[in-house]
């Protein structure tokens, strides 16, 4: 098991967890984070830290999609070890609907 981050998380980008990570597995694009599956311990500590709910085990219900694209997009993006702030519109977007379709990015963030 793992833990990815899902569709949650676009447009958001809160990185409180990237904070309380033990292992620096997080890394950043353009409008969301994702999660190196194979670097997570599977601990946990990131998940309750998501204020929009965007981290789940790779065990639930349709997040086989979402462990790819984490895979894919850990391998390219850079690492992010330290808190910054949301996405100006965080707040906003957190609960809307269809994020991937509409606003996914495959463009890099800036890391740390």
């Amino acid at each position: 098991m793992t833990y990815v981050v899902n569709e949650k998380c676009i447009k958001c980008k809160y990185t409180d967890c990237v904070e309380v990570c033990p292992v620096d597995c997080f890394y950043e694009g353009e409008n969301m984070l994702v999660i190196h599956p194979d670097e997570c311990i599977d601990c946990g500590v990131c998940e309750p830290e998501c204020p929009a709910d965007a981290i789940k085990p790779d065990t639930e219900p349709s997040q086989e999609k979402w462990l790819e694209l984490n895979r894919k997009f850990s391998e390219t993006w850079p690492n992010i070890t330290s808190k910054k702030d949301a996405m100006p519109d965080a707040d906003a977007f957190k609960d809307a609907p269809d994020k991937f379709n509409k606003f996914f990015s495959p463009e890099p963030g800036s890391g740390d």
